[in-house]
């Protein structure tokens, strides 16, 4: 059993468990913590529906921001659906997610992909510069922050470092091409599978949930949401 029959073996599995596992804890922890009373009398009822609808609706690039934040506003909206591609749209991602799940379903053209994996890889590079730049941000940065974007940036750069010949012939293959980089990709992939549950990446399951809590809030006392 060579490093790469280890990593896509007993590493995985470790690194599935633990994602699954602490994902699991996170969420029971969070959602059995009691609902705090409401402080007086709401000014209108503001129900699930409602607060679903207003999470919803903030993921719209909001209106009013002057020119020179467009970019700042638009590039997080570049990396989620860069990396959605990435993710779901690779033909031997598919075939990967299939492995483990029984699930397929049909692959974008690679140059969809590369394209993407740019878009993505450019997008995180921003976002960086962002929060190095901005003396605010800076200052609220912690560890979580810059931990999280290395287990997002590194299976990036090392996928492509294993995209040297077509999908269709990767797939085509009986035995892995590119053994020791496929390796590394994988073994960045469980890096940011055992962070996922303790970092800033569990937002994934978060968001919505934190977004109706805050659109309750204001919807409630009478704020447009």
């Amino acid at each position: 059993m060579d490093f790469l029959d280890w990593v896509r073996g007993p590493l995985l599995t470790v690194a599935i468990a633990v994602f699954l596992l602490g994902t699991a804890w996170r969420l029971w922890a969070l959602f059995r913590l009691p609902a705090a009373s409401p402080a007086g009398m709401p000014r209108q009822h503001f129900g699930r529906w409602a607060a679903f609808r207003g999470a919803m609706g903030r993921f719209a690039v909001p209106k009013g921001f002057a020119p020179s934040a467009t970019l700042v506003t638009l590039n997080p909206y570049a990396f989620h659906i860069g990396l959605a591609v990435v993710v779901f749209g690779y033909a031997p991602h598919i075939a990967f997610i299939r492995r483990l799940t029984g699930l397929s379903w049909p692959a974008l053209p690679d140059a969809v992909m590369y394209a993407a994996a740019a878009v993505t890889i450019v997008s995180l590079l921003l976002a960086l510069m962002f929060r190095l730049a901005d003396p605010v941000l800076r200052k609220i940065s912690r560890a979580d922050d810059m931990i999280t974007w290395t287990v997002t940036f590194l299976p990036l750069v090392t996928g492509m470092a294993v995209v040297g010949e077509p999908s269709s012939a990767l797939l085509a293959s009986d035995h892995a091409i590119y053994r020791t980089p496929l390796a590394l990709h994988l073994l960045s992939l469980e890096l940011l599978l055992v962070w996922f549950p303790f970092g800033k990446l569990m937002h994934a399951f978060l968001a919505v949930p934190a977004r109706m809590q805050l659109a309750t809030f204001f919807g409630r006392r009478g704020v447009r949401v």
